[in-house]
């Protein structure tokens, strides 16, 4: 509106020139033309006006989408936090700066549009073979034009204003953010033809008397050719002669200043930095005293889990799994790592997809399949403790409500409380059915209503069928991903919901982030600079409900939004503390966070500068891929902590290396919640990482020979993930193997594969491998409150070693197995011979015990 209006009464301005054209050659050829018609005062007027309306509308339409700018501007508070450059809240770079940069183009593109249009029908009123190209507007263009022009470099004096405050997002130097040349020459530059703008612009305005061409041409070719030397060859002068032959000198403040935003914009600023108190000596009693950890050691991966979920509680064909989740429950008064499922309806796979099925009777999914992370029944499949149709709960899992009308899959709008009775699971050879009793959906009402939904929908049958009546609902956008996107879509959402059992009910649980690209010096990851979690997002699994609560209130942007939109957030203390049990540190915050602190751990400038102790992802064998070690969730208990808790937790190795240096802990549980802390080893000591271990695997002539035997009977492994866990002042290192035939996509947990210290073992069970690691065979297992353990001898010169045999006892036993074992080898039994191999390691970890 405001662009038509400014438009319309340029283009007024411009009526007298056409009515008085001067050039009555070209005024006699319209008048010969349907054009000649329009040269009367009402008719030109109507034709600006509608040119007006619809360049204008042209023109900014794009902007619509610029709205919530407009509204941040307005609601965008003070952070307390000010650049180093300008001395400017950071407040002003999220929320101002946008706004006035929008300003800016509309402000440009109103006035140069303008210029553009009037300068053509003066041009078109006098062409400049009439006039020459001295004289290229008449006097009374000029005028006109010269104030338009004014106000055009106006604008632009303004643009180099704001391009000051961009040089804090300059990509260019060594860091991210504003460097030596910026600082030192860009921004003098940018003051320097900011006067110039505001010259010509005064120069122009004397136009309006001076009516000279030449003053136009000379201040647009003033500008430009300033604008050349100021923003190009100057700064090139400054870098190459001043910068590089002292770079570190030079760009070390601004280095500071990256740091510093850097870690501010990705939490990392308030990060907890431990040592970790490495003794490199646990022994079985300290498992025994980390039941918390060691009993919840994740032994299922997510990818043969499902292949084991979709086989073993599919059931039907249209019933499917879509991604397994991990949380932890609090069974027998023990916290337990428990990995779930959703049994989600895809209609698409029916044999019968009339109408009616798909929209009336087959309406929802059921039930949920969990299992603990750490166990397996004898056939190597996951202890289910819920399980079937209708669901069997074991393990103090319980669930009431088991349908599912709103999950990940549900992409089609359905009815409910029809006059068809709904599906709900498959009973014998018959199928029990349902109706709904919840609060979701829109009731449809009466014949309008229905011919609403039937032209929303595109669908004749809502308004012919007779199966709707008044109390029938309609439930659409189901899918929980794009509902929560429809109702707030200013926020970012992660991509993985999860799904929570909470007082017999199915809740999804989806973190939401606030993000920027504006936050000053914060380097740039994934197309941000700047991230938090503020927002938990619930969706009820049977009525659709969704609720929005805030966990980051001191976040600037959560605050402007919460002043735009008051009825959507609720605060953290207001979600129900049954569901809040159930919060976790989001994966996706932690792997970027992770990602940004193996840099920005690095403090020291000069290390920094020359990034000496720049740190990586680790890298895993699973499969037969090379992956890059995800972060996971376990139970365990922090160093310097009593108890053990639910994190995220990820290793660290150093750049182009292999072995460990770190790790990083998200922490999920009560007030600990949102708190990372970062535990570093000690320099100088040697701990193995992830590729180390995988590599010792490959290189076990046992385990490489039974997997290679494995692998040539009809059947492939499957590694699973390596999982690094600290325990005592040490680490100990786990890897389930799984085994699936050809003929079978049931994937088997066959073998568990543990390394600590220099001791590698694999055994059929975890308790097994764990006891076989530290020199223990099958069955003999201390009790950590028995003085009398005999893994723990109390006298150094007893040539005895746990179990009560002597050092010449087990070497006989050694050198039997092995004449055995060859024996076994040249006779080509397999399998006797993996177990041969399999004692003889364990009597070598006996004897290397006495040590």
């Amino acid at each position: 509106l405001l662009f038509a209006v400014f438009l319309f009464f340029n283009l007024v301005r411009t009526e007298k020139a056409l009515l008085d054209m001067p050039n009555l050659v070209m005024r006699q050829a319209l008048m010969n033309t349907r054009f000649g018609n329009l040269l009367t005062k009402r008719r030109l007027r109507s034709l600006f006006l509608t040119v007006a309306l619809l360049l204008s509308w042209l023109a900014t339409a794009a902007m619509s989408g610029d709205w919530l700018t407009v509204r941040l501007f307005t609601a965008g508070t003070n952070t307390g936090i000010s650049d180093p450059i300008f001395s400017t809240d950071v407040a002003f770079y999220l929320f101002r700066l946008p706004f006035l940069e929008l300003l800016y183009q509309y402000l440009l593109l109103v006035f140069i549009i303008t210029v553009f249009i009037c300068g053509a029908i003066y041009l078109f009123v006098h062409p400049p073979q009439q006039l020459g190209f001295r004289n290229l507007f008449a006097n009374r263009g000029q005028f006109h034009l010269s104030l338009l022009l004014a106000g055009v470099f106006l604008v632009q004096a303004f643009g180099y204003r704001l391009q000051m405050y961009r040089l804090l997002y300059a990509a260019g130097g060594v860091v991210f953010g504003a460097g030596y040349t910026d600082v030192r020459a860009m921004l003098p530059g940018y003051w320097v033809l900011l006067g110039l703008a505001l010259l010509a612009s005064v120069a122009l305005l004397l136009n309006t008397k001076l009516k000279s061409t030449r003053l136009i041409t000379v201040s647009i070719i003033g500008l430009v050719g300033a604008t050349i030397l100021l923003n190009g060859v100057l700064p090139s002068i400054v870098q190459k002669f001043l910068v590089e032959p002292n770079e570190f000198a030079r760009e070390e403040p601004y280095l500071e200043h990256n740091i510093e935003f850097t870690q501010q914009a990705y939490g990392l600023k308030e990060i907890d930095e431990r040592e970790f108190p490495f003794t490199g000596n646990i022994s079985y009693e300290d498992l025994l005293a980390n039941e918390g950890t060691v009993g919840n050691v994740r032994l299922w991966d997510v990818r043969p889990l499902m292949q084991s979920y979709k086989n073993l509680q599919g059931l039907r064909q249209y019933y499917t799994f879509n991604d397994v989740d991990t949380g932890r429950y609090e069974v027998e008064g023990r916290t337990r790592q428990f990995m779930l499922s959703a049994r989600e309806l895809v209609t698409s796979q029916l044999n019968a997809t009339s109408w009616v099925n798909t929209r009336l009777s087959y309406t929802h999914g059921y039930g949920v399949v969990a299992s603990p992370v750490n166990e397996a029944t004898a056939q190597g499949q996951p202890r289910l403790a819920l399980r079937d149709l209708p669901v069997e709960s074991s393990m103090g899992l319980q669930v009431d409500v088991p349908q599912i009308y709103y999950g990940e899959l549900t992409d089609q709008y359905i009815f409910t409380n029809t006059n068809t009775d709904e599906f709900d699971y498959p009973r014998g050879d018959t199928n029990a059915v349902t109706r709904y009793d919840g609060e979701g959906g829109i009731p449809v009402g009466g014949f309008l209503k229905k011919a609403l939904f039937a032209l929303r929908f595109l669908d004749y049958r809502i308004l012919v069928t007779g199966e709707l009546d008044a109390d029938s609902r309609i439930h659409f956008t189901r899918s929980i991903g794009e509902r929560i996107q429809t109702l707030v879509p200013f926020l970012e959402y992660d991509d993985d919901p999860y799904l929570v059992i909470v007082d017999g009910r199915l809740f999804w649980m989806i973190d939401a982030y606030t993000v920027s690209t504006r936050y000053p010096y914060a380097q740039p990851y994934d197309g941000i600079n700047y991230i938090r979690n503020s927002v938990k997002v619930t969706v009820d699994a049977y009525n659709g409900t969704v609720q929005y609560y805030v966990f980051e209130p001191d976040d600037p942007l959560i605050v402007a939004y919460s002043k735009i939109f008051p009825n959507i957030f609720q605060a953290a203390e207001d979600m129900p503390v049954s569901l809040r049990e159930h919060v976790r540190y989001p994966e996706r915050l932690f792997k970027l966070q992770s990602q940004v602190y193996a840099t920005y751990h690095m403090e020291n400038l000069m290390v920094f500068y020359n990034q000496e102790d720049q740190w990586q992802v680790p890298t895993e064998k699973y499969g037969d891929d090379i992956i890059t070690v995800e972060p996971y969730y376990t139970i365990l208990r922090l160093p310097q902590e009593e108890e053990s808790e639910f994190v995220l937790m990820q290793p660290y190795s150093m750049n182009n290396r292999d072995n460990m240096v770190a790790w990083l802990a998200g922490r999920c549980d009560g007030e600990q919640y949102g708190k990372l802390v970062v535990y570093q080893f000690p320099k100088g000591e040697l701990v193995y990482g992830p590729a180390q271990i995988e590599a010792r695997i490959d290189q076990d002539s046992t385990i490489s020979q039974q997997l290679s035997l494995w692998n040539q009977r009809g059947s492939s492994v499957i590694r699973g993930n390596l999982l690094v866990l600290p325990i005592n002042g040490s680490i100990l290192y786990v890897e389930p193997l799984y085994l699936q035939s050809e003929q079978s996509s049931l994937p088997e947990l066959t073998r568990v594969i543990v390394a600590y210290g220099d001791n590698l073992v694999m055994e059929e069970t975890l308790e097994d491998a764990l006891a076989a690691v530290f020199g223990l065979l099958p069955g003999d297992r201390p009790d950590p409150e028995d003085p009398t353990d005999p893994t723990d001898p109390t006298d150094p010169t007893d040539p005895t070693i746990p179990g009560g045999e002597d050092m010449q006892e087990l070497i006989e036993r050694a050198a039997e197995l092995f004449v055995a074992a060859d024996e076994a080898l040249r006779e080509g039994d397999w399998a006797e011979y993996g177990r041969l191999q399999k004692e003889l390691g364990t009597v070598l970890i006996r004897l290397q015990a006495l040590e």
